[in-house]
C-alpha cells in the first residue's frame, strides 16, 4: 500500500497480534479502517481480502486458514494440513498482513487471491 498511515495501521495490527494474540473486538475495527485505505487505492484483490479476512474473524471469533504452500499439493498433504490448522494460525495472519503492504508484488497477489479463495470456501 501506498498510504504512510495504512503501512502504519498494519504494523500497529502486527504489533497487537504479538504482544495481546488476536483479539477479535480490536483487530475488526482496525481491518475495517484498513480497507477504506484499500478502497481509496483502488485494488480490488486487496480489498477483497481485507474484507473476506475481518467477516472470516468475526464469524470465526479467530483465524483458522494455513499459510499457502509453495509446492503443489499431494491429497495426503491436505488431510494433514487441514489437521494442523484446527487452531488459531496467529503466523499466517502475520504473513496475510505483510502480503497487505505490497499488492502489487505477483507474488504476493497470487498468494492474496489463494487465501482469498480459502476464505470462500
Amino acid at each position: 500500500m501506498e498510504n504512510a498511515n495504512a503501512i502504519k495501521l498494519i504494523k500497529l495490527i502486527q504489533s497487537d497480534l504479538v504482544t495481546n494474540g488476536l483479539v477479535v473486538d480490536q483487530i475488526v475495527p482496525n481491518l475495517k479502517k484498513l480497507r477504506e485505505y484499500a478502497l481509496l487505492e483502488e485494488v480490488p484483490t486487496l480489498v477483497k481480502s481485507i474484507r473476506l479476512t475481518y467477516e472470516h474473524i468475526e464469524n470465526n471469533n479467530g483465524f483458522f486458514i494455513a499459510i499457502p504452500n509453495d509446492e503443489p499439493i499431494d491429497e495426503e498433504d491436505v488431510v494433514e494440513n487441514e489437521a494442523v490448522v484446527a487452531q488459531n494460525d496467529i503466523e499466517s495472519l502475520q504473513y496475510l498482513l505483510s502480503l497487505f503492504k505490497d499488492p502489487t508484488n505477483k507474488h504476493n497477489l497470487a498468494d492474496l487471491k489463494e487465501y482469498n479463495a480459502k476464505l470462500l470456501a
